[in-house]
């Protein structure tokens, strides 16, 4: 019995220009070229939170060691608090490979629903000690 052929073997076998066709072996069905790639990369790692408020003020803390505030969005709608990114990777030293990885890289995005509106919403970021602090100022007890 002959068997279709896969890694290396399917790459050997390409031809320049000719779009790599990728067979999985669980569903026995042909995946679209880059369709694996597309749900990876909209599958963004959520970083942990902790919540504290005041009056007229929330504070998210997030987890996020490595993570430059320039590299965060923040969006806040109606009781929607979305904090997106990405933590990129780099090594410390030149001359190293990596042996083994547990950090999440890449895109990451946390969507928190407080109770109530924010009105008149503002925010400002701040990163201390691997930690990236959103401060949510907002109008009345939303």
């Amino acid at each position: 019995m002959e068997r279709e052929p896969g890694g290396v073997e399917q790459a050997a076998r390409q031809k320049k220009g000719e779009p790599l066709k990728v067979w999985s072996i669980y569903l026995s069905s042909q995946v679209e070229p880059g369709a694996v790639a597309q749900r990876q990369a909209a599958k963004a790692w959520q970083p942990p939170v902790d919540i504290y408020r005041r009056q007229d003020e929330w504070l998210l803390k997030f987890d996020l060691a490595g993570v430059r505030a320039e590299d965060v969005e923040v969006r806040i709608s109606g009781s929607r608090i979305t904090v997106a990114g990405v933590r990129r990777d780099w090594v410390v030293e030149q001359g190293y490979s990596y042996h083994s990885m547990e950090i999440s890289y890449n895109r990451f995005e946390r969507t928190i629903e407080l109770p109530g509106d924010l009105p008149g919403a503002a925010y400002a970021l701040e990163t201390i000690d691997g930690l990236l602090l959103v401060r949510v100022r907002y109008e009345g007890n939303g």
